[in-house]
């Protein structure tokens, strides 16, 4: 079959869709890497931030072009303003505007009723909150107005959450009150940033083995679910992706542990389950 020269080239002046861009913290090690991969996976370019890991972050950018897929590995330390606010810029100018960012980094440190205090609390509120927030404010400020009547023009942010948040322990304490926070962020950015931006919530039940725990915790962890395991990072990868493009989704947060959140537990998951 032969194609007329006019139907070649007015295929050839046809606009073409801008590639869609996706900016993931925490993107270079463990379930940030895998979200990196899987968005690319899906045709989006990713934009990889890392705090230490400038190797693991410069390996998922190489394993990101080998799919096709464009990528940028991007630093910044999470609890300093100044370097959160460069990401989104840093992101546009080496890919384009995102129209999706991640906010899968979180820092993870024990502490309970008994010693926390201010340093930790507020190490972990800047990173695990402030940085999220920051971060969805300069994507409305970056979304043009055509969102308000074109949903194709529109964002979202995604933040990463924990289902013990639906489950509660006394373990981790600040961490899990950064969570809560953002949780809350999330419903209330919502309501402010629509309809430019969108914001969701993931919230992940034990997924990698984490800390202290050996292979045998960590797997007889895995199972104390309805489901007989807990996520796992394809599971995690797979409804990001669908909140991603889920237009009619905003303000809630969509769990995904296998049921953990439904067996009550009066410690962290972690200390039940022996070496």
């Amino acid at each position: 079959m032969t194609v007329s020269p006019d139907i070649a080239a007015r295929a050839a002046e046809a606009p073409t869709e801008p590639p869609r861009v996706v900016l993931i913290t925490g993107a270079a090690r463990r379930i940030g890497r895998a979200l990196a991969l899987g968005f690319a996976a899906r045709g989006w370019d990713v934009a990889v931030h890392y705090g230490a890991s400038r190797e693991d972050a410069d390996e998922v950018v190489a394993q990101i072009v080998k799919l096709g897929r464009r990528a940028v590995a991007l630093h910044a330390e999470l609890g300093d303003e100044a370097q959160v606010a460069r990401l989104l810029p840093d992101c546009a100018a080496a890919l384009g505007r995102p129209s999706c960012i991640v906010n899968n980094a979180s820092r993870f440190e024990e502490d309970t009723a008994r010693d926390v205090g201010y340093d930790l609390l507020l190490k972990l509120t800047a990173m695990n909150v402030g940085a999220p927030l920051v971060l969805a404010r300069m994507l409305y400020e970056a979304t043009p107005d055509a969102a308000l009547r074109d949903e194709s023009q529109r964002s979202v942010v995604i933040n990463v959450l924990d289902q013990k948040l639906y489950n509660m322990n006394p373990d981790y304490l600040s961490y899990t009150l950064s969570k809560a926070a953002l949780q809350t962020a999330t419903v209330a950015l919502a309501q402010a940033l629509a309809p430019k931006v969108r914001v969701v919530g993931l919230a992940p039940g034990l997924t990698m083995q984490s800390g202290d725990q050996t292979q045998h915790g960590f797997e007889a962890a895995h199972r104390m679910t309805p489901l007989g395991r807990a996520s796992r990072p394809e599971d995690i990868v797979a409804a990001a992706l669908y909140l991603a493009d889920a237009a009619g989704v905003t303000g809630t947060t969509l769990v995904v542990d296998g049921g953990q959140h439904l067996v009550p537990l009066p410690r962290d998951v972690m200390f039940l389950t022996g070496a």
